[in-house]
Formats: C-alpha cells, sequence, structure tokens
C-alpha cells in the first residue's frame, strides 16, 4: 500500500519498469541488439518529445541545470545527453575523440543487413572522406545554382497540384512530401515510379515508436531499393549523380557503398525538407507580418526567415550518436571508452545562452551570437545537402504564399496531427484553405 500523501502508481508506469527490467535482463544475459529493440526506453525520449512546434520544457530544465546529462538507460554503456548549444558544437566538432560507426550495437552487420546501416552519417574517416568527396562537388552553390530553374518548375507544378485539389487540401501531400523528393529524384536519377515508396520508408524510419526494429526494417527495405537501383544503372548508367559517379568510379566503389551514400542522399534530402516546409508554413501564417516577409521581402529577408525557421524548428532532434574512443571529460561530465554521447540539436538550437533572448519565439530578423545553428549538425558530418535545403526553401515558401495570397490553416494548430516520437520532428497532415 502507498504510504501516506503517496500516490498508487499507474498501471502504465508499472507496466514501463517491468519492461525495462526484462530489457536489463536480457542486455546482461544475451548483450544489446538495437536491431531487436522494438520500444525506445523512458529516459531515452526526452529529446523527441514535443508540444506543438516547443521542445518539452523538461528538456530547457535540463539543459539550465545540467547540459551534459548521463541517462539512465539499462543498455550496459552509458549514454549521455548533451542538450547546451556550447557543448554540442564541441562534441560534433570532435572528430578525434568520437567515432560514428555503430555497427558493434548489432549482432549481424553482414553487408546489406538491416545493420550494416552504411552512409555518411554513419562512417569514420578515411572511409567518410573517400566518399563525401565523391558527392561533394554536386552541392557547391555553382552546382546548385545550375538546379534553380529544375526546382522552380517542380514547385510550380505542385502548387497547380494543390490548387487543382481544391480547398481545404493537405499541404504536405500535395506539396511539402513532393517537392524535395522531386528534386533528389531528379539529382541522383531515380524513376519516378520509386516516389511513393521513398515517400513512405523516408518517414518510417524516423519514427521511434516501435523502437529500432522497426525503424531499421524501413532501412532495410529502402537499402534494398537502392541495392538494385546501382545495379541496373552499374549496367545502363543513368543522367544523375549515380550513374555520374558509376561512370567515373566504376569497379572501385561497390554496389553496397554506393547504396549506403544514396540512401544517405535521400534520406537527408527528403524528411527534413518535407518537414520544414509544413512546420514553417504553419509557423508563417501565425503572423500576417511574417508571412510577409517571405512573401514580399528582398532575398535577404527571405534568407534571414528561412535560417530563423531551421532554427526554431530543427526538425532532426538528435544528430547521429557518437561513440567515446577513449575515456574522456565532457564538461565536467566523464566519458568512459565506447560510451554514447547524444546531442540534442532542438535542445541546443533553442539555448539562450546563444540564441539570445526569447529562444522559443519565431523571429525573423533574428542574429544569433557566433555560429550558426545546428539544424543541419556540425563537423564532418555536417549534411552535405544543406544548401540544397536552403536553396528549396527559399523556393518555395516565397512561390506558396505568392500563389495563395489567403492561404490559411484549415483546422487550428493545436489540432495538427504531430508526430508523437520521431527523430525528424513534423506533422502527418497540412490542413490549409486557400
Amino acid at each position: 500500500m502507498p504510504g501516506r500523501g503517496q500516490r498508487p502508481r499507474s498501471l502504465r508506469a508499472l507496466a514501463t519498469a517491468w519492461l525495462g527490467r526484462l530489457v536489463e535482463r536480457r542486455i546482461r544475459s544475451n548483450g544489446l541488439d538495437l536491431s531487436k529493440l522494438t520500444f525506445l526506453p523512458q529516459a531515452a525520449r526526452l529529446p523527441l518529445l514535443r508540444n506543438g512546434t516547443d521542445p518539452v520544457p523538461a528538456l530547457a530544465e535540463l539543459r539550465r541545470h545540467c547540459p551534459v546529462q548521463r541517462l539512465g538507460l539499462s543498455f550496459g554503456f552509458a549514454v549521455h545527453l548533451v542538450t547546451g548549444y556550447e557543448q554540442a558544437r564541441a562534441v560534433l566538432a570532435d572528430g578525434d575523440s568520437y567515432s560514428n560507426d555503430m555497427r558493434h550495437l548489432f549482432r549481424d552487420s553482414s553487408e546489406g543487413s538491416a545493420a550494416d546501416v552504411g552512409g555518411l552519417g554513419f562512417t569514420d574517416p578515411p572511409h567518410h572522406t573517400r566518399l563525401r568527396k565523391l558527392v561533394a562537388p554536386e552541392f557547391t552553390r555553382a552546382r546548385l545554382a545550375t538546379l534553380e530553374p529544375m526546382i522552380e518548375t517542380i514547385v510550380t507544378r505542385r502548387l497547380d497540384e494543390l490548387a487543382a485539389a481544391g480547398s481545404p487540401a493537405d499541404l504536405a501531400a500535395h506539396v511539402s512530401s513532393r517537392v524535395p523528393m522531386d528534386v533528389i529524384c531528379e539529382l541522383l536519377g531515380l524513376d519516378d515510379a520509386d516516389h511513393d515508396a521513398f515517400v513512405r520508408l523516408g518517414t518510417q524510419r524516423f519514427d521511434a515508436t516501435g523502437g529500432t526494429a522497426a525503424s531499421l526494417g524501413a532501412v532495410s527495405e529502402q537499402k534494398t531499393m537502392l541495392l538494385d537501383v546501382v545495379a541496373r544503372q552499374r549496367r545502363d548508367p543513368g543522367p544523375g549523380l549515380i550513374g555520374r559517379i558509376l561512370q567515373a568510379e566504376g569497379e572501385t566503389i561497390s554496389d553496397n557503398d554506393l547504396a549506403g551514400l544514396v540512401d544517405g542522399i535521400v534520406t537527408g534530402g527528403y524528411e527534413t525538407t518535407a518537414s520544414t516546409i509544413s512546420m514553417g508554413t504553419a509557423v508563417l501564417l501565425r503572423d500576417p507580418a511574417h508571412a510577409a516577409v517571405v512573401r514580399d521581402g528582398c532575398r535577404a529577408d527571405v534568407e534571414r526567415a528561412v535560417e530563423e525557421l531551421l532554427r526554431y524548428l530543427t526538425v532532426v532532434q538528435v544528430a547521429f550518436p557518437r561513440f567515446a574512443k577513449r575515456d574522456l571529460e565532457l564538461f565536467g561530465c566523464p566519458v568512459r571508452k565506447d560510451d554514447v554521447v547524444a546531442v540534442s540539436l532542438s535542445g541546443a538550437d533553442r539555448d539562450p545562452l546563444w540564441a539570445g533572448p526569447d529562444p522559443d519565439q519565431f523571429d525573423p530578423t533574428r542574429s544569433p551570437d557566433g555560429g550558426g545553428h545546428l539544424a543541419f549538425g556540425h563537423g564532418i558530418h555536417r549534411c552535405v545537402g544543406a544548401e540544397l535545403a536552403r536553396m528549396e526553401l527559399r523556393i518555395v515558401l516565397p512561390a506558396l504564399f505568392r500563389r495563395f495570397p489567403d492561404l490559411a490553416l484549415a483546422v487550428p494548430e493545436d489540432q495538427l496531427a504531430w508526430r508523437r516520437l520521431s527523430f525528424v520532428y513534423g506533422v502527418e497532415e497540412l490542413p490549409v484553405s486557400f
């Protein structure tokens, strides 16, 4: 029986505690295999939780009192959550102290398996350096400038489809999810027939409600699709980036490496931009003056508003996990070899010590002191397609508000279907009227 003044524990709390003990026993007896984890432990959920567009207040409280916090997880190793901007930037920039290779957490890490996550985000130098050099020239400002007419054409076509759907309509389905996937498929040389599958898998792989097992299932399915694409284009190279890499590298790059590289581009270039378009539209619709900035403002005004949306929303909530290569001290917190350091990007970008006053408010005139936001990460693993994402946002948002000057949410913002537990945050639908 509970003591005086104590409330009885709920059945849900008791079940959670029981599951936690069960996981701990399994880990101790069999070792951790993330590919079998079917739910995310409670303590690991904090950096993924939000109220609407805002991280939950508990994350800010943690940042204020302890910007580097060891989490109580039963994984057989320590996990340290970083929520402060200064601390996050330091971890992300330190390629000497941390590794991004997480294959040791999976029983089966054979080539092509679900555990063979691959891609730039989970690869260390010198392999990472070689792979990044293959794609970096495609994402320079000079190269991207040649893509601007193509992106404008795609945006116009998708806005036409939104108009044809009639008011009200789902902006996420007709515009947000389509524009970035169209751009990526055009850039890589992927078939239009694969669009719907990539859109579906791009959302599923970041959904943490089913633990890592469900997410890795989507990763594996997408990797299998891309292995097939690479094999086809090795026989008959297409006009996009995949074909150009195969023609330049030939047999020196394996199908698995190239599929992993393309997987990172598809994943990083689709879901993050799609979520930012939808949520950014909702944020801009809160204040007519803010919508006017992107509709009528000069190029510099639009660029500043886009940067503030990226900071404010930071849709990629947690950076790729880092594994300590040696014992070290992180801002007073002892970190042991093989410990995990998880950086809360959404928490760091709301740090008032960097962002300035009222970091939980969207302010298109904001100019933070020192450095830039971490929405694209930082250091050698900073998103290679960051400039492409910026270009898409600078094109689609002004075009949207000019095409539909009376654009409005068709439901109150607090009734939107926000994703409950996802590494890339967003809304399932964005009903708009026009």
